[in-house]
């Protein structure tokens, strides 16, 4: 087990020995120092769990030192001695960061009980910013795996806006990875190190919606036996995530409006008000301007979420995402579920590509999932997919043969092919004819033919 450092200072020679003996013999590394200079010096070159400091120094004050650490290197942690010990200078010490305060003559058991319970802190401050270190790389932009135009667009705009306080709408089928942008869009603001809170709200009964997320007070409703803080301000400072915002009834609403305007709201059953600081992202699969016509969502509020809008595409959309994602996939499930496969079939890929994916890509994860645990193989083969994946694979039987002109048939595969290759260019009509080994005419002329162009058009492509 590695042994903990700790830098002891003190301008005291004989202290600084005695300390440093003392800890020596606990199991622990310890290094000194006499001078506020020295110990910035060797804070600076190596790392320590902890900081023993006297306040008095020659050169500067122990209050000086705690202020650095803190500043500087947040995962050490301080504790301070003195031989004149005040109870203003001790709340002075807390205040600023210090685990503890000691005055001299320092007891033996007091010093050896106080370092193991800075050492158990430091160690919960160490596994926080490693645990949060791993949340924001799992979160980050560059994990979301897309070679999409219409992503590369979204990826772009998420980067423009992820550091101002605007509320985004998400709109997109269900699968399409809503959530994983919004901690994307979290994890890449300056909020990244407040909390990121996520409600389902169509996961709640109507009549609880509405305390999950203001909160309630005791006695506010039949069962409310207790006060409870409600998830805008478990939010404060933070991201508030609201999936399946359509669902809000019109009292709901109304709320909602108020507080994404003023950033403020009373608990059920409170006269108080409470305000916060809170970066709200709603999602939603319903067509939110219909919802708007039909009466079933306030205009204004609409027009108060929808400052920024992101619709995501479904996966059917982003056909050339489709094999980049199924690898991704496999890795991760051989290695969750250890086991080893070293690829998927052509066939099974192909199978993959042809199926329309009305799940999304949670139903794609799903899947690959279920092939990883079920494969007898060291690839995952045309056998292991489910079902309903398997049965758009054309099949190759003359008896579905129907009357039809060869030039018809192949009408069908050119149109693919085209638009297959137009995807992967990013709709650049020059790149798409150079990797078709057409005259970009010969293009132009195949994309009017098939309504790629008025597709193109509809996609504000020019």
């Amino acid at each position: 087990m590695k042994r903990s450092s700790i830098l002891v200072v003190d301008d005291d020679r004989i202290i600084l020995d005695s300390l440093c003996e003392f800890l020596k013999l606990e199991g622990y590394v310890a290094v000194g120092a006499e001078s506020y200079k020295q110990a910035v010096s060797l804070i600076q070159k190596q790392k320590f769990s902890l900081v023993i400091t006297d306040v008095n120094l020659p050169d500067g004050s122990g209050m000086e030192l705690l202020h650095l650490v803190r500043k500087n290197h947040p995962q050490t942690v301080v504790i301070i001695i003195t031989g004149y010990g005040t109870i203003e200078s001790a709340v002075e010490a807390i205040k600023l960061g210090a685990y503890d305060y000691l005055t001299k003559p320092i007891v033996d058991d007091e010093l050896r009980l106080t370092i193991e319970r800075a050492l158990k802190q430091q160690s919960l401050i160490s596994e926080n910013e490693n645990l949060k270190g791993q949340l924001e790389r799992k979160y980050s932009l560059e994990n979301i795996i897309s070679q999409d135009y219409k992503m590369a667009k979204i990826f772009d705009l998420i980067e423009a806006v992820a550091d101002s306080r605007s509320t985004i709408l998400m709109t997109g089928d269900s699968g399409t990875g809503k959530t994983l942008l919004a901690r994307a869009i979290h994890y890449r603001s300056g909020r990244k190190d407040k909390p990121f809170v996520e409600v389902s709200c169509g996961a709640l009964p109507e009549t609880l919606l509405e305390s999950e997320l203001f909160g309630h007070v005791k006695g506010s409703f039949t069962g409310a036996i207790s006060d409870k803080q409600g998830k805008f301000l478990a939010a404060d400072g933070g991201t508030i995530f609201l999936d399946e915002i359509s669902i809000a009834t019109p009292a709901l609403q109304v709320k909602l409006l108020r507080i994404i305007q003023e950033r403020q709201f009373e608990p059920v059953g409170s006269n108080k008000t409470i305000t916060v600081d809170v970066r709200v992202i709603v999602a939603s699969n319903k067509n939110m301007p219909q919802e708007v016509k039909l009466g079933n969502f306030r205009e204004d509020l609409y027009y108060r979420l929808n400052v920024i809008t992101i619709n995501l595409p479904t996966l059917n959309e982003r056909p050339a995402d489709i094999p980049l994602l199924a690898e991704h996939f496999l890795r991760n499930f051989c290695i969750s579920h250890n086991r080893a496969k070293q690829s998927i079939t052509d066939k099974a890929m192909d199978a993959l590509q042809r199926y329309t994916w009305p799940g999304n890509v949670r139903e794609l994860e799903n899947s690959l999932e279920r092939a990883v645990l079920l494969s007898k193989t060291d690839h995952i083969t045309i056998e292991d997919l489910p079902a309903n994946i398997i049965s758009h694979i054309p099949e190759d039987n003359l008896q579905e043969y129907k009357p039809v002109s060869l030039k018809d048939a192949m009408n069908e595969p050119e149109k693919r092919v085209i638009r297959a290759a137009l995807e992967a260019n990013n709709w650049n009509r020059q790149l798409t004819a150079h990797a078709l080994e057409i005259n970009r005419t010969t293009l132009y002329k195949k994309m009017k033919k098939y309504g790629l162009e008025a597709e193109a058009e509809r996609l504000g492509i020019r």
